[in-house]
């Protein structure tokens, strides 16, 4: 009996088993990493919010990737007004939202539903640009010096796509323990 136990136990934790997708995105300035499970999975919203900032008539952090279904702050530290607008998410112009124009000490927010690269503009301060990435699960990551890692990926196949500049590059990735993965993003 005890020896099924632990056959049982052995098999259970064959099929859980968890790695490291890591590697180096060829390109200069930030980058994100995002995959999508395939078949496509559905994962719960995080319950935190994540933030962004308007200093310095900056985005900032000027590139965040956050997980579908996460609200984010937005907040304006700058003595002068801002707005926040995109318009579209990945090229789909349906996507398109004026979040508002607020004042120095204010916030606005929203939730992201849908994923893929959301151009952030100031419809008031044409030089500030931004971008958020809205990933289909919790695994992403984000680099500006090319080497990215996303720890505790199960092992399975997924949509893995870099996104560099708006632009993505998608490819098919097994993952299995610890893979490696390279990608050589158009400018």
């Amino acid at each position: 009996m005890k020896f099924v136990s632990l056959l049982v136990v052995a098999l259970f934790s064959c099929s859980a088993f968890a790695g490291t997708l890591s590697g180096n995105v060829k390109a200069t300035g930030q980058s994100a990493v995002v995959l999508e499970t395939v078949p496509a999975k559905t994962f719960p919203a995080p319950s935190q919010n994540a933030a962004m900032d308007q200093r310095g008539m900056k985005f900032v952090p000027a590139l965040l990737v956050i997980q579908q279904g996460t609200t984010v702050v937005f907040s304006n530290d700058d003595s002068v007004a801002h707005n926040i607008l995109w318009p579209n998410i990945s090229g789909n112009k349906r996507f398109a939202h004026n979040v508002g124009t607020f004042n120095k000490g204010k916030t606005l927010s929203f939730k992201y539903d849908n994923v893929g690269n959301v151009p952030l503009l100031c419809s008031l301060h044409a030089e500030m640009l931004g971008t958020i990435v809205v990933s289909p699960s919790p695994y992403f990551a984000e680099t500006d010096a090319g080497d990215y890692s996303i720890k505790d990926v199960p092992d399975g196949t997924y949509k893995a796509t870099a996104w560099h500049n708006g632009k993505a590059t998608t490819v098919t990735v097994s993952v299995s323990g610890d893979t490696k993965l390279d990608f050589s993003p158009a400018n």
